[in-house]
């Protein structure tokens, strides 16, 4: 039984359902929604072994356990697909049975093993990489693609709902709910130009001609766990949005968090830049995966997803400023203007290069 002396996380690593002594727990702070903490215990044998704790942030996930379910569901469908002595997301169950426990403050909290020799990348390093990265979330749809979409619940409504997005951008506009609107004249500019672009993807999806999946629907890069050593790609993490969504969604956002070499949240525009050489990889690993069910009207839009993904996220970004950053952490005032910043600078070096990367994709697929 773990000893829950050493640590205010000791009482609720008691709870799952492992073996051994609880030594420590450090926060890892990457991500900008959960709390995270990688948990140390020492079995009986004298192995030190490690698992990732989390709690939800029901502020961002109001029903967290729909969360959970969902996760317990795409794990356990994803691991009777899984090859023999393959790495994946093993989610460790509590010592009731259920796959999270409840702390006294209501909180919900999951548990996974962790992945050693595994890293994630904020930026991602090479065309290798990215190429990996993109063909693991290929693979995560593919391995989804036979699970009834009935059976994952929306966990954030319209998540991925562009329009939405934008409307509810003016919205917060006309309440200036801080006073921070007259600070980003030009940012509204940016966004107002494209707002026809927020409704391509969700009206080819009501139309019906491009189909619903069940996607990731936040495939940044850092949800790909990659092996150190050898740089391939061994799961994909990060399961909370998983919902009934479109692939071009998870596309989308790969290009936004692969093709620039800036930080998300850079404040020297300079650095953006679109890297073609990135692209390629990324729609070649995809489309490596995908090819056995993406369809033509899905491949014609790869491109234009990441433009849409990139403005999308900008336009969160700048929405969470305006009402007083409510949604995402920030770690410094006027965090989330520059995060917006440097999606918007993004959209701009899309568009200037977007024929070459039309090209690219038919090329990456003509190969297969």
């Amino acid at each position: 039984m773990a000893d829950d002396s050493r640590s205010p996380l000791g009482p609720i690593a008691a709870r799952f359902a492992f073996e051994g002594d609880f030594i420590d727990a450090v926060e890892i702070p990457s991500g900008h929604i959960n709390s995270t903490f990688r948990a140390s215990f020492r079995e009986p044998s004298g192995e030190v072994r490690r698992y990732v704790i989390q709690r939800i942030n029901d502020s961002v996930f109001p029903d967290p356990l729909a969360v959970m379910r969902n996760v317990e569901r795409v794990t356990r469908h994803l691991r009777t697909k899984q090859e023999a002595g393959a790495r994946g997301l093993v989610l460790r169950p509590a010592r009731d049975g259920r796959a999270w426990v409840e702390s006294d403050d209501g909180g919900i909290w999951r548990c996974y093993d962790f992945i050693e020799g595994g890293v994630t990348y904020d930026i991602i390093e090479n065309p290798r990489q990215a190429w990996q990265a993109a063909h693991a979330f290929g693979r995560f749809q593919e391995g989804l693609s036979d699970l009834p979409a009935e059976e994952i619940e929306e966990t954030i409504a319209d998540f991925h709902h562009s329009r939405k997005r934008f409307e509810h951008l003016m919205d917060v506009v006309r309440r200036d709910p801080c006073g921070r609107v007259a600070g980003v004249a030009a940012e509204l500019d940016f966004v107002q130009q494209r707002e026809a672009d927020c409704s391509v993807l969700v009206d080819l999806l009501e139309r019906g001609e491009i189909p619903y999946r069940i996607t990731h629907n936040d495939t940044k890069l850092n949800n790909v766990m990659i092996d150190a050593a050898t740089d391939e790609a061994l799961c994909v993490i990060d399961l909370d949005t998983v919902m009934p969504g479109s692939a071009l969604y998870d596309f989308g956002d790969l290009v936004r968090s692969a093709t620039s070499p800036a930080a998300e949240d850079e404040k020297d525009l300079s650095k953006v830049e679109m890297r073609l050489p990135m692209f390629e990889a990324l729609a070649g690993g995809y489309l490596a995966a995908t090819a056995s069910f993406l369809t033509d009207a899905e491949v014609a839009q790869l491109a234009f997803s990441g433009k849409l993904i990139t403005l999308e996220t900008g336009i969160r970004f700048l929405s969470d400023h305006l009402a007083g950053d409510v949604y995402f952490k920030t770690r410094r005032e006027g965090h989330n203007l520059d995060r917006c910043r440097t999606q918007f600078k993004l959209v701009a070096e899309i568009e200037r290069h977007f024929p070459a990367l039309e090209a690219i994709v038919l090329q990456s697929r003509s190969r297969l």
